[in-house]
This record gives structure tokens, C-alpha cells and sequence, in this order.
């Protein structure tokens, strides 16, 4: 699966990479204990610092799925100053997909821009890694970002934007039950130039087309 982009910092950090790929490391077995939600297959939990190293190999490892559309950190370095900002920032946070199987990262999901009072809204970036994709990983690890967004972090209103030309990652949205709301021209600079997006959003009460996390999983039925 494609993915869709997260908002940049600034235009510079969208810029393309063209580092080489390796082999990934092997994940962890599956920690369900550290887990924000839980679904049949998958699980949720925040980003760590000492997960540099099987994420940055799974990112070089995905290159030729993730461009033009993404573009993760593919250094420890980078890495770290990513999920430091995703920890520390309280306008985000940040979710690993982990494969219950095997506690293997199958993919990522940040909530981006978090404005509360009136608003209570957030921007979603996400993306699968290769050996992930395609199996439905990422479309159940989404269902439980969400549902975890709209329970205990008490937001009412999902968007993401995604460019028009990612067919699999607008699949994974319409599949969910997100609508198409609008279209913003030169919207994000990513890949060295302004580039248009379509922005699809959800919101709390909005039905998802998703089943119920599990039990007992952090999140209320």
C-alpha cells in the first residue's frame, strides 16, 4: 500500500532521498502488553527511540513503494529527531502498526496539527511497509488509530490529504468510510515541488467500516 503524506515541517524536509536499501531487521515478538488498542490482527502502540533500527531498515527496505508519495527517515539519526517530535509535540502523536503475529512494525500512523477547543481535529499521515502491504494490516491499524482518536484523545474530526494519483492509499480511506471533501491545489511540497492533494475526513459520528477493537484492548466498545 501507498501511503499518504504527512504534512511537513517545513518545505525543506519533504525533499526527496535517495540513500540506498537493506535488508530489515527482524521485528520484536509481539508486546500486546504495550499496546494503545488491539485489533484481531494487528496492534497499536507510540513510536520508541530504541525501534531506530527496525524501522529505518524496513523504510530503506520500502523505497520503491513508498515514492513519490513518501518519504519516512531512513538514518537512526533522522529517526530519533522524528519520534522525538512526535513524543515531545503535544499538536502530535504517533502510532506503529505491529503485526500481532509476530510484533513485527507493519506501518505507521501519525495524527499531525492537533487543535483542540472548537476545533478538536487532527491531520493524518500514514504508510505500510513492504512485507505489510496488501494484506489488510494497515486498513485494521487505521480503524483503531481512529477509534482511539475519537475515544480517549477526544477528537471529533479526522482529515487526511492525500495526492490524487495515490490510488492504494484513497482505496484505504473510501474503504474505511471517510468522504471526499475537497481539492486543494499545491497543497504540499514534497519531491521538490508544490503538489495538489484531495482531503478526505471522518468524523465521530460518522459509522467506520471497520470491526471493534478487541477486548480489554484500551479502547471502550
Amino acid at each position: 500500500m501507498a501511503a499518504a503524506s504527512d504534512p511537513p515541517p517545513n518545505p525543506r524536509d519533504a525533499t526527496a532521498d535517495h540513500a540506498s536499501g537493506s535488508e530489515a531487521a527482524p521485528g520484536p515478538q509481539a508486546d500486546v502488553g504495550a499496546a494503545v488498542a488491539v485489533g484481531s490482527r494487528t496492534f497499536i502502540r507510540h513510536y520508541r527511540l530504541d525501534d531506530a533500527a527496525e524501522y529505518t531498515a524496513l523504510a530503506r527496505e520500502s523505497t520503491r513503494l513508498h515514492r513519490p508519495w513518501l518519504f519516512p527517515p531512513r538514518t537512526q539519526a533522522d529517526y530519533v529527531a522524528y519520534a522525538r517530535r512526535l513524543l515531545e509535540d503535544p499538536s502530535r502523536t504517533g502510532y506503529l502498526v505491529c503485526d500481532r503475529a509476530d510484533g513485527r512494525i507493519a506501518g505507521f500512523i501519525n495524527i499531525n496539527n492537533i487543535v483542540e477547543g472548537a476545533f478538536l481535529s487532527g491531520a493524518l499521515g500514514y504508510g505500510a511497509f513492504a512485507h505489510a502491504a496488501g494484506r489488510g494490516l494497515m486498513s485494521e491499524g487505521l480503524a483503531l488509530v481512529v477509534r482511539h482518536a475519537f475515544g480517549p484523545l477526544g477528537l471529533h474530526r479526522l482529515e487526511v490529504n492525500i495526492q490524487p494519483g495515490n490510488e492504494s492509499s484513497i482505496a484505504l480511506v473510501r474503504r474505511l468510510g471517510f468522504r471526499l471533501e475537497g481539492f486543494s491545489p499545491d497543497f504540499l511540497f514534497i519531491d521538490g515541488a508544490w503538489r495538489d492533494h484531495e482531503r478526505w475526513a471522518v468524523t465521530a459520528e460518522m459509522e467506520l467500516r471497520a470491526p471493534r477493537p478487541a477486548l480489554g484492548a484500551g479502547e471502550e466498545n
